[in-house]
């Protein structure tokens, strides 16, 4: 019998300031009938991402729309197809979609994300969420086509421990990098930057300066950086560059206060003066958002799959369980507290 509620994450208020577990809260809500072309998908895990952040907030987006009070959550999510009105995604296949936050979802078979169907022989589910999904997309998307990165290059990685950073690192690597750099935070976090996702060197951002760390990790300087954070990491970042260098602007979290304040002291106004580099240096700053790039989704596919299945990579996901627990691993991931993708586990995940 085809269930005709389901338990959603809603946003009850918008944080003011930094969210706070009160801002969510779960509740039941009707499904809707399933219509023809429709899917009703039994969601297995949730992905948590750093941009949930700025969805938070009332300011205007130009990518995405903002989440309303009162309303549910949304966000990508890997599902079992519990019934299907549509020919060509049968009941039993696992499709990714937009519509996490919740248990189940009833929608559109073409309105799948990205590829849509995926394979569990190809990979672990999580891992089409994660390195297979659109975290792993989204830094093969910056280092292959946005910063243009050659063999040879020295790489730096903000936020290098997260889901972006740590796949990033390993495919600048795989990509012919010749040393790759980053921060984290936290002395926990840079160790396992580099025994376990192949970073040359890490620094911990709360206790050094960025820009000495980077003169320490890369006294010749660098070549491509892959901005997660913004603020005071992408200034250190543009007088490390060399001539010619390349930044591929992915996130900005430093103006949510998805980071704790670096070791660093200088005031953040001063930030935007230090684009002075970029002129000197004849540097390139290009912003993207991964969904312009869909073109390269087959070639990343087909490229990472081979490097997972030849161990070259290592994916690594913060598994958090349960509808109830996400607005915690939300906050949690605000504060650091993931290594690799940050996932939610719902009920029986396969």
């Amino acid at each position: 019998m085809t269930p005709r509620t389901t338990r959603v994450v809603c946003l009850l208020r918008r944080p003011d300031g930094e969210p706070v577990p009160g801002d969510f809260a779960v509740e039941e809500r009707p499904l809707p009938s399933l219509g023809e072309g429709q899917l009703l998908v039994r969601n297995l895990y949730m992905s948590v991402d750093p941009s949930m952040r700025g969805r938070l907030e009332s300011t205007e987006k130009h990518y995405t729309h903002n989440f309303t009070p009162g309303s549910p959550l949304d966000g990508r999510a890997l599902g079992v197809v519990e019934e299907s009105r549509c020919a060509s995604v049968p009941s039993g296949a696992y499709v990714r979609h937009q519509l996490g936050w919740r248990e189940r979802a009833v929608l559109d078979a073409a309105d799948t994300d990205g590829a849509g169907r995926i394979d569990p022989e190809l990979a672990p589910l999580p891992t089409w969420l994660g390195l297979l999904g659109q975290t792993g997309f989204t830094a093969y998307v910056g280092l292959a086509r946005i910063a243009a990165l050659r063999p040879g290059d020295a790489v730096f990685v903000s936020a290098a421990a997260g889901a972006v950073g740590s796949a990033a690192g390993q495919f600048a690597r795989l990509l012919g990098a010749e040393r790759v750099v980053g921060t984290a935070g936290g002395a926990d976090k840079c160790a396992l930057l580099v025994k376990e996702f192949g970073y040359d060197a890490a620094a911990d951002y709360r206790a050094e300066p960025v820009r000495e760390a980077l003169a320490r990790m890369a006294p010749d300087g660098v070549d491509v950086y892959f901005d997660n954070v913004g603020g005071e990491q992408l200034a250190a970042a543009l007088h490390a560059l060399r001539t010619g260098g390349r930044v591929a602007l992915c996130g900005m979290m430093s103006q949510f206060g998805g980071q704790r304040r670096s070791a660093d002291t200088s005031q953040r106004s001063a930030d935007i003066n230090q684009l002075i580099q970029a002129v000197l240096k004849r540097l390139t700053l290009r912003g993207f958002i991964v969904r312009d790039h869909e073109d390269l989704r087959p070639e990343f596919e087909e490229r990472v799959a081979g490097w997972l299945r030849s161990g070259r990579i290592t994916a690594r996901e913060t598994v958090v369980d349960g509808l109830e627990n996400a607005p915690g691993a939300l906050l949690s991931l605000l504060d650091g507290g993931n290594i690799g993708k940050m996932l939610v586990r719902l009920g029986d995940s396969a």
